[in-house]
């Protein structure tokens, strides 16, 4: 990591990145467990929302200007409401939430504390606004599934570790399309909640 500079930035601020985010979204995610086809377009329009609010905020992992993973947030109210369906469902109070959208990197980056630092500016910045809670989605996929890696490892003990549990009665559900898939599908995505 001794290359990679961590650069929080907010709103409007992160124009100039968006392209490169789109791509590296589109990238990072035909993994499993997302396996998502990527559409430029989409992405654009998802990262758009993001840079409009003028409490969201973009964790940009930059190595010697090169965007190399990025982790996104803000208050669940802004975000789309597929995320936003299952707390009002439970009659749940939108407005103590912070939304995580996502954190991606690059795999010559994982494990050297990126990912932590993602998570530690994002909840930073859910408390100096006074959120009380924080909250991602992961989907979900059966263990069986046939592309799923022999050496795929969860992130689940690392979620736990950051005082991040998972909420069976919180399970939004989005549709996008699978690598090599025709049309989308719809995909069950499980939110994990911390309190602040």
């Amino acid at each position: 990591m001794s290359h990679v500079e961590i650069r929080p930035v907010t709103g409007f601020a992160v124009e100039p990145w968006l392209d490169e985010l789109a791509e590296l979204r589109i990238e990072v995610f035909r993994d499993f467990p997302y396996l998502y086809e990527g559409n430029r377009e989409y992405e654009r329009r998802y990262l758009d929302r993001y840079a409009q609010s003028d409490r969201s905020v973009f964790v940009l992992a930059l190595e010697f200007n090169r965007l190399v993973g990025a982790a996104t947030a803000l208050p669940l109210l802004e975000a789309d409401e597929e995320f936003q369906a299952p707390f009002r469902q439970l009659g749940a109070e939108l407005g103590s939430v912070f939304y995580f959208g996502e954190s991606v990197l690059l795999k010559p980056y994982r494990g050297e504390g990126v990912g932590h630092r993602f998570f530690d500016l994002r909840e930073q910045y859910a408390a100096d606004f006074g959120f009380l809670h924080t909250a991602f989605c992961a989907v979900q996929r059966p263990d069986d599934h046939p592309l799923r890696p022999d050496d795929y490892r969860p992130l689940d003990d690392f979620w736990r570790g950051r005082g991040y549990f998972p909420q069976n009665q919180l399970v939004a559900h989005f549709d996008w399309t699978d690598v090599g898939d025709a049309a989308p599908s719809r995909k069950a995505m499980q939110f994990w909640l911390h309190s602040l």
